[in-house]
């Protein structure tokens, strides 16, 4: 059992990483492209919240990236984004199927950071809503 509880706490560990790295890209579109606070300060948050999720959860020490089969892993679109749009599509999905991820996962650990986690997902889904609409106006401000 302890080997598969490893191998859960890694899977956590990916997320984590993904969750985080798919929030820096959007925190910063919202901060330098749209230059909206009240976006950025939501994302930033958001950053915090799951820092301290990770702090108190702290599965490092369960990584595995020399030995993890999806590293060498890809597809065209990923290698590929046609603007700032689908940069932030991309990210923002990221970090909703890998909350979703973390969701399930704390399922079997600690079932109010699984509550914690979905309750995250659900404002990024507000997030998405609100930077979608802000870059829809500035490209719609440049084709006038």
């Amino acid at each position: 059992m302890e080997a598969l509880q490893d191998k859960i706490k890694r899977l956590i560990d990916a997320n984590f990483n993904r969750t985080r790295e798919g929030l820096r890209v959007i925190e910063d579109i919202g901060r330098f492209v749209l230059d909206n606070r009240n976006i950025t300060e939501k994302i930033k948050t958001l950053r915090s919240d799951l820092a301290q999720i990770e702090k108190d959860f702290d599965f490092t020490l369960s990584r595995d990236t020399e030995n993890d089969v999806g590293t060498s892993l890809s597809s065209d679109i990923e290698e590929k984004r046609a603007d700032i749009f689908d940069i932030f599509k991309a990210n923002i999905k990221r970090v909703e199927e890998s909350l979703r991820v973390l969701e399930e996962a704390f399922k079997t650990i600690d079932i109010e950071v699984s509550r914690r986690l979905k309750s995250m997902r659900y404002e990024t889904y507000t997030i998405e809503k609100e930077i979608e609409a802000g870059i829809k106006e500035i490209n719609g401000k440049k084709q006038d």
